[in-house]
């Protein structure tokens, strides 16, 4: 993996997925920063899991519940079974640590604490460079 993967997931106009290590049948596993721009990552995790026919797991780093950016989405996805993970770690190992059991890893294209000039967050840019199984890369509309 290298810069032709960031970079479709920079301007990529719509998800760019990375297909990394093997695909198994396990969970979607969605990263949530709890920013509204993470919204569109959500989405596509809960559209893929529905499809799929997997679980979600949304996971967090950080104190605070995902219940508030979560509502709406259990509400138009009632049948997708949803694990919500609020992690005391770094988002990056905590990420690459559930990968190991996911079919699939959602992110979005930056965080919260992305600096002004970074191409790609530093999260979305270690997941496709060390993510175990695919990783999806959802930029904001």
């Amino acid at each position: 993996m290298g810069s032709t993967a960031v970079a479709l997931s920079l301007h990529g106009e719509c998800p760019v997925v990375v297909v990394r290590g093997n695909h198994r049948d396990g969970p979607v596993v969605v990263g949530v920063d709890l920013s509204p721009e993470s919204d569109p990552a959500i989405g596509f995790a809960f559209e893929e899991a529905a499809a799929a026919g997997v679980p979600l797991v949304a996971a967090h780093a950080g104190t605070q519940s995902l219940n508030t950016r979560m509502s709406g989405w259990l509400v138009k996805y009632p049948d997708v079974a949803v694990e919500q993970l609020v992690v005391q770690e770094r988002p990056i190992p905590a990420l690459l640590e559930l990968g190991r059991r996911a079919g699939l890893l959602v992110v979005g294209s930056r965080g919260r604490g992305g600096f002004a000039g970074m191409l790609l967050g530093s999260t979305s840019q270690a997941l496709i460079y060390h993510a175990p199984c695919p990783v999806a890369v959802v930029r904001p509309a």
